[in-house]
Formats: structure tokens, C-alpha cells, sequence
């Protein structure tokens, strides 16, 4: 007799309503995550919101879209990461709606929503995403562009070179791997006999046009980036450079697999493994893949991983350009294209319960490793009370000067997460890097004085010694101590500071009791 579970029954009636509960599902988790057990923001948007907060139209950390959609989401949510957090689900879940389009176009819907279910298995989905920057951006554009090409250039539909156009634009405007993916575009359009069709109109043309004008307030700016590619150029003249980025590019490509566990653990149930069975199983059916649309499924599942990690090692970067997450969004539909016409839901049970548990282990995995990891002698960024730190520094420096306080510096992470959470959102000045934060001048530092900040472990406060040369006139005060939000055996999270008071100002006499050891 065939059962078929509820799961599989809304997949093969409601497969669009599957992918919705699915999507929404994953964001929610990863919204309540970060925002009920993160004590502090995690990896780097500190600097995300740093930059963002300047409206630069480029940085030393490239085009600028990302931070400034991190800096209004975080404005908007009142100075509150629970919007930036909010932004970030936000691009997965497009994502994955933009992929579940495409792949509706290409395998029908039941099979476009078994893609998409399949990428919960994907880790550079789910758990990293927290930590929105230009990575997490680039999902979702990527995903838009790949959809709105196929309109336009699969399906001939000539309206979508508009969208296709401005999406590419706002590509370039995110990250330089936007680069890498539109030469991808060209070289499908240009090697593909079907493909090179579309071009048999202006709109191709007007299109690159669109594109680069969405991207010009960038461009306007590159050519006064003081940034220098030729170390790279010469690194990879050097005799071990072919053997060493071999080594490297091997290294990422595992990397990449390694984040498809999830994925091929799904894949392997599906298939029967490791206890084949041979009762009646449901079939989810679809009308045959046309050869033009299987071809580019391969090509633009495998070809941006292939690019990204091979620009990697030559530029001797540890991991793949732009992160993992936007080169392999193609990947659950790789699987469905591969799979055939007909795909037997064998062992179903242990399927989904497979499935919901790559839902749901991760984040309580997460919530797990923020109580338990302390408790081990293992210190955690997100564990840092940056609420606390920001409000003792900042009110500090009103009290001794009179004024809001305008500029922090020292220790680059410190002083992000003093800059992030002051009520007053001073800007950073990356002091041993000055050029990589032009918004803040020397003249700017003597005018409306500063904050400089760094970790210490002594009870002086003793600055290191990069930063008594940048600074030799400071006066260290007492350092402060902040308990972590989970303390475990860590020692307290000491910080050393001083205050650079505005020109013209006297120091005070007597220092308040303000600090405690």
C-alpha cells in the first residue's frame, strides 16, 4: 500500500506554498537567533555599519550598496541590529524565491520547490547569515539576475533586459565579484549558439548602458582608490605561486563541499542510502528539461564556484571570492536538473525529519555553543556587552568634555563596537590605516576630540605599542571591565581607553571615580 506524507502531499498540490513555509521558516529562526541571545553584533558589521554610516561612495572594503542598506535597516529599527538582522533574512528569502521562479521556468513546480527545500541543506544559507554584509547582498541580486537573463534571454522575453539591466548595475554597486559573475553572463551569451539569439536587438546594448549608470556613483569614485593590485601581480610571478595556489584551490573547492553536507546527506536519503528499500514509493514527475536550459543550470552551477575560488588563490585569498553563498545558489537545482524526470520520494519519513532537522538543529546547536563555549575557555565575539561598553565610553567622554563624542579610535573591533552602539554614532578612525577612513581628519581629531580604545590585560591600561606611537601624548585611564552576556571561565573583557579631549580644553584636575578595575 503507498502512504504518502503530508509534507509530500502539500509538495506535489501546493509546491509555491511549501517554499514560503520553508523560506519563511528559516528566516524567522535566524531573526530570533541573533536577536534574543546575541549580546553583541557578529562577525564584521561593526564595520558594515561603520563605513554605511559615512555614505561613502567606496571604501578599502569595496562598492558601497551593502553598508548603506545596513546603516538605513539599523537606523530605522532605531539604532536597533535587530534590523540589520531583519535585512538579511530578507535577502535569503528572496533568494530563494528568485531561485524557485527560475526553476519553476525550467523543471516545473514540484521540482522547483524540491530545489529549494534542498538548499536548507546548503550551511552558507543558514548559520552565516546573521552577519550581513556585501556576501549576503550578492545572494539575492545574483539569484534575480540569473532568473530576469533566463526571461530575457531563454524565453526571449524582451521587457526583462530592463530589470536584468538595473540588477547587474546594483551588482556592481555591492561587490567586485559582481565582476566575475557578469563575465559570466557574457561568455554563456557569447559561446551558446541559442543564447547569442537574444542579441539580435538594441536592448542587450541598452541594457550595458542602464547597468553602467546604476553603477557609475562608484565608478566616479575608483579611479582615487589608493589601492594597488601589483603585490598581487608580483606574487603570482613567484616560482612556488603555481604549486602553493594548486594546494590552495583544492583546500576551497573541499571547503565549498564541505558546506553541501546537509545537501548530499538529503540527496543520499532520497536515494535510499545506506538501507535501499523497495516498497511503493510516491513519484515526483516533470515534463522533460529542454537542452538549452539544462546547459545553463551546469554552467551557472558549477562555473561561479570555479571562477570564485580560482581568483581566490591567485589573489591569496583563504576563502572564495565573495564569499561561498552567492556562487552556489544554483546547486539545489544542479541535483533536481540531474535527477531525471521522475524522482522516487523513497524512506520519506526519515527524509523529512532529516530535512527538519537541518532546519532546527543549527540555531539550537548556536544557542548552545553561545552557553556552553565560555564555560571552555573559548571567547565568542557575539558574547561581548557592546550596549554596555558603548554607553561607559561615550557617556565618559561627555562628562569630562561637555560635548557628544564624535570619534572613536584604537583597536579597530573595539572601537566598531563603541562606535555601533553610542548613542551619539561617532565615526571610526581606523588610526594605523588613516587613509582607509577618509572621513576623518586630523583637523576633525583636535576639533571635537576623540575616544581611543583597546583590549588590555593589565590593571594600568598600558596602550600598546602601536598605538602610544600614533598617540604619544596619551594618557591612559583606568581600564574598565565588562562581564560577558555568558562569563563561563573567561577573564573579564578588560579595556583600556583614553580620552583625546577637543583643542582648547584643559584637562581636569581630578578624574572621576567613574572606572573600576
Amino acid at each position: 500500500m503507498l502512504y504518502v506524507s503530508i509534507f509530500v502531499e502539500l509538495l506535489r498540490s501546493r509546491p509555491a506554498l511549501a517554499v514560503w513555509l520553508a523560506a519563511l521558516a528559516q528566516g524567522l529562526l535566524w531573526l530570533l537567533v541573533p536577536s534574543l541571545f546575541y549580546a553583541g553584533p557578529p562577525g564584521d558589521v561593526p564595520d558594515v555599519l561603520a563605513v554605511g554610516h559615512e555614505f561613502q561612495l567606496g571604501t578599502y572594503l569595496g562598492p558601497p550598496l551593502a553598508f548603506w542598506l545596513a546603516e538605513i535597516a539599523f537606523d530605522l529599527a532605531g539604532h536597533s541590529l535587530v534590523g540589520v538582522y531583519l535585512l538579511s533574512q530578507a535577502c535569503v528569502v528572496v533568494t530563494y524565491w528568485a531561485v524557485f521562479a527560475l526553476a519553476r521556468s525550467i523543471v516545473g513546480a514540484q521540482h522547483a520547490a524540491l530545489a529549494v527545500l534542498l538548499m536548507v541543506g546548503v550551511a552558507a544559507f543558514t548559520v552565516p547569515t546573521p552577519d550581513f554584509g556585501p556576501v549576503i547582498l550578492t545572494m539575492p541580486l545574483w539569484a534575480l539576475i540569473l532568473l530576469h537573463y533566463w526571461r530575457a534571454v531563454g524565453e526571449l522575453r524582451r521587457a526583462y533586459w530592463l530589470p536584468l539591466a538595473i540588477e547587474v548595475g546594483l551588482l556592481l554597486l555591492t561587490t567586485y565579484v559582481g565582476l566575475i559573475l557578469v563575465g559570466l553572463l557574457v561568455l554563456f551569451t557569447f559561446a551558446n549558439r541559442q543564447a547569442r539569439e537574444a542579441l539580435n536587438s538594441y536592448d542587450p546594448l541598452i541594457a550595458v548602458v542602464i547597468a553602467g549608470i546604476v553603477a557609475g556613483p562608484h565608478l566616479i569614485w575608483l579611479p582615487d582608490w589608493g589601492e594597488s593590485l601589483s603585490p598581487i601581480l608580483l606574487r603570482l610571478r613567484t616560482p612556488e605561486a603555481v604549486f602553493g595556489n594548486f594546494i590552495a584551490w583544492s583546500r576551497q573547492i573541499a571547503l565549498i563541499l564541505a558546506a553541501h553536507a546537509g545537501l548530499i546527506v538529503l540527496v543520499a536519503l532520497v536515494a535510499g542510502w545506506p538501507w535501499p528499500r523497495h516498497d511503493p514509493a510516491p513519484v515526483i514527475v516533470r515534463p522533460k528539461v529542454d537542452p538549452f536550459a539544462r546547459q545553463f543550470v551546469y554552467f551557472f552551477a558549477l562555473a561561479p564556484a570555479f571562477a570564485g575560488t580560482l581568483v581566490a588563490v591567485l589573489i591569496g585569498w583563504s576563502g572564495p571570492v565573495g564569499g561561498i553563498a552567492p556562487l552556489v545558489i544554483l546547486s539545489g537545482l544542479l541535483v533536481v536538473v540531474a535527477a531525471g524526470d521522475g524522482i522516487v520520494f523513497s524512506r520519506q519519513h526519515v527524509v523529512i525529519a532529516a530535512w527538519f532537522g537541518l532546519l532546527i538543529i543549527p540555531p539550537i546547536m548556536t544557542v548552545a555553543a553561545l552557553v556552553i563555549l565560555p564555560w571552555l575557555n573559548i571567547d565568542l565575539k557575539v558574547t561581548y556587552p557592546a550596549q554596555a561598553m558603548a554607553r561607559f565610553f561615550s557617556e565618559s567622554f561627555e562628562r569630562r568634555t561637555n560635548a557628544p563624542l564624535r570619534i572613536v579610535t584604537g583597536d579597530p573591533r573595539t572601537a566598531a563596537l563603541v562606535a555601533l552602539g553610542a548613542p551619539s554614532r561617532p565615526s571610526l578612525f581606523l588610526s594605523a590605516t588613516p587613509e582607509r577612513s577618509p572621513w576623518v581628519t586630523p583637523a576633525a581629531i583636535r576639533t571635537n576630540g576623540a575616544i581611543v580604545v583597546w583590549p588590555t590585560t593589565d590593571t594600568a591600561g598600558t596602550p600598546p605599542a602601536e598605538i602610544r606611537e600614533q598617540f604619544p601624548d596619551l594618557v591612559p585611564e583606568v581600564p574598565r571591565a565588562f562581564e560577558r552576556a555568558v562569563q563561563g571561565r573567561l577573564p573579564l573583557l578588560r579595556i583600556g581607553w583614553a580620552v583625546i579631549r577637543p583643542q582648547g580644553q584643559a584637562a581636569p584636575s581630578a578624574s572621576a571615580g567613574e572606572q573600576k578595575p
